[in-house]
């Protein structure tokens, strides 16, 4: 790992690091060792705390986060999983802390240090240096440290971000089973089954994924059965591109996609893969859905929205739009609003905005980066258009979707 990071970077994201939390952010290997020469110690790297970073690092790339864990009694630390790209290049330990109002006492944390092999004064004199933090100051101090290395690093984490979309899936879906098993009525939800179609009209895909979900969860209470859960998966999917055919046959090559997910959803075994599986599927159709539009049985219109979505991260005029249709800009303006329901600087921006969202979810890039690869002129117009759109500013909502407060 460490031949991948140059030395100033570290040095800077340590200096920045121990300014706002007094400690020090050491790496580690996936045994769990420190492998800073000049810090690492026999104490530090004594085998049960290699043994708790080792675990943490493991939980921290399988949730796709920073991890937190007592790794003694009453003496907790945290992991940064270092990612790049599908590799996985080690962690970064953010030091140890005792907890505040923690029941545990010096003298029980010392004895454990001993049992592993280090010396009674050492113990003591490195628990005699572990500061108290309240809880909630680990998890800021977490969170920091994983934002810091990645805007340092410029390293895009697609397997964290992979595996913590995975996660928020589970975790999600078994928050909805704990709620409606204390229901009676488990009735399959198929009024859920127009509302999910109907976020998908508009393009809202995350609301789409909450109630993709819900519905899975329903699903799986209706019965756990695989059998029956791929059945009630394949009539959902069925009933989505049924609907989206119906209402624009332009959209007949989504049979082609749902045949493919098909095969595949026939193919895979467990639920929790299934979900992942059909959470992709919803993707592909949103996507596919997103480039084709609803309400395009005009030729014109169609035209028109195939030239928008050829060119939006462009300096897009309208008349560029009316040329290449041949119609005047009065003329294709009213037709575009009167078949899809937006105006042509609305379908802009819902293009620029969806590939903002998926940029800062899947790369490094920074927002003012960002800002002109989706055609903005600058970084506060963007930020004002991208905040119009989804309610958030793209600081935030890439924050968010990383898990960080």
């Amino acid at each position: 790992m460490q031949s991948k990071l140059s030395a100033n970077m570290m040095t800077q994201l340590r200096r920045g690091y121990r300014s706002e939390y007094g400690l020090t952010c050491l790496p580690i290997a996936a045994t769990g060792s420190i492998t800073d020469r000049g810090r690492s110690s026999t104490l530090h790297n004594n085998a049960i705390f290699c043994r708790a970073r080792a675990h943490a690092l493991q939980e921290a790339v399988r949730w796709g986060e920073p991890y937190a864990l007592f790794m003694a009694p009453g003496l907790m630390t945290w992991i940064i999983p270092l990612v790049d790209e599908e590799s996985v290049e080690g962690g970064l330990t953010g030091g140890e802390v005792r907890i505040e109002g923690d029941a545990t006492d010096t003298t029980e944390l010392v004895n454990y240090i001993v049992s592993a092999g280090v010396s009674r004064k050492a113990a003591a004199a490195y628990v005699g240096k572990i500061p108290f933090w309240p809880q909630p100051r680990v998890h800021e101090a977490a969170a920091s440290l994983f934002e810091s290395f990645y805007q340092l690093s410029g390293w895009a984490p697609t397997l964290l971000t992979r595996h913590r979309t995975d996660a928020l899936q589970q975790r999600q879906i078994a928050e909805v089973i704990h709620e409606r098993k204390r229901q009676p009525d488990r009735a399959y939800p198929l009024e859920e089954e127009r509302i999910l179609l109907s976020l998908i009209r508009v393009g809202n895909r995350a609301g789409a994924r909450s109630m993709l979900n819900t519905m899975l969860a329903a699903i799986y209470l209706y019965s756990p059965r695989e059998a029956v859960i791929r059945a009630r998966i394949i009539e959902m999917m069925g009933y989505l591109v049924r609907a989206a055919v119906e209402d624009s046959p332009l959209l007949e090559p989504l049979l082609e996609h749902q045949q493919k997910w098909m095969e595949q959803i026939l193919n895979t075994e467990g639920f929790e893969a299934l979900c992942k599986v059909v959470r992709q599927a919803l993707d592909d159709f949103m996507d596919n859905i997103f480039e084709q539009g609803y309400g395009r049985t005009n030729k014109k219109v169609r035209r028109a929205l195939d030239y928008i979505a050829g060119h939006y991260t462009e300096e897009l005029r309208l008349e560029n739009v009316a040329e290449h249709v041949g119609l005047s800009t009065f003329r294709i303006a009213h037709m575009v609003k009167d078949f899809t329901g937006r105006t042509i600087l609305q379908h802009v921006k819902r293009l620029r905005t969806e590939k903002a969202r998926r940029l800062l979810e899947e790369t490094s890039l920074t927002c003012a980066e960002i800002a002109y690869e989706v055609g903005f002129s600058d970084q506060s117009f963007f930020t004002r258009q991208f905040r119009e759109m989804t309610g958030t500013t793209p600081a935030k909502y890439r924050r968010e979707r990383r898990g960080i407060a």
